[in-house]
């Protein structure tokens, strides 16, 4: 089912077995096709979501393994649905920073919040879908 502002993907794992749940909170759309893409092709299911106010209740009702998230979105920012995501039932879930702000401070900021990983835009498809697998599998383990 699909609703406004948000599309799904999946596509079978690799290895044949069931596919782990991303979460992509991005609010450009070509940039959130481009990632849904690479990760279905990876063998993710992925659900993306496209503003920033109801994004912690996307995380708690979809409750994936992992939440890739970017910073500047409409109505809540990424830091916002960060601190929320980690205040919640799900304060554990692993969240990777995916965002255009890549200064000091706003990694310092995001490392202050619990982000469990951080990369900056423009970023390497390989070293996207190889951290997103590194925390699907630490978040798996603890």
């Amino acid at each position: 089912m699909t609703h406004p502002g948000r599309t799904s993907a999946e596509v079978a794992a690799p290895n044949g077995g069931t596919p782990g749940h991303v979460l992509l909170i991005e609010d450009e759309p070509n940039i959130a096709t481009a990632i849904a893409f690479l990760l279905g092709r990876a063998g993710w299911h992925v659900s993306t979501h496209s503003d920033g106010t109801s994004a912690v209740a996307a995380v708690e009702r979809h409750r994936p393994d992992v939440v890739v998230l970017d910073v500047m979105l409409p109505g809540r920012s990424g830091f916002d649905i960060l601190a929320a995501v980690r205040e919640g039932p799900l304060a554990r879930l692993p969240v990777l920073m995916l965002t255009a702000k890549g200064q000091a401070k706003d990694r310092e900021r995001a490392e202050a919040l619990g982000v469990t990983a951080f990369m900056t835009k423009p970023f390497s498809n390989a070293e996207l879908v190889e951290r997103v697998a590194r925390l699907a599998a630490r978040g798996r383990v603890a």
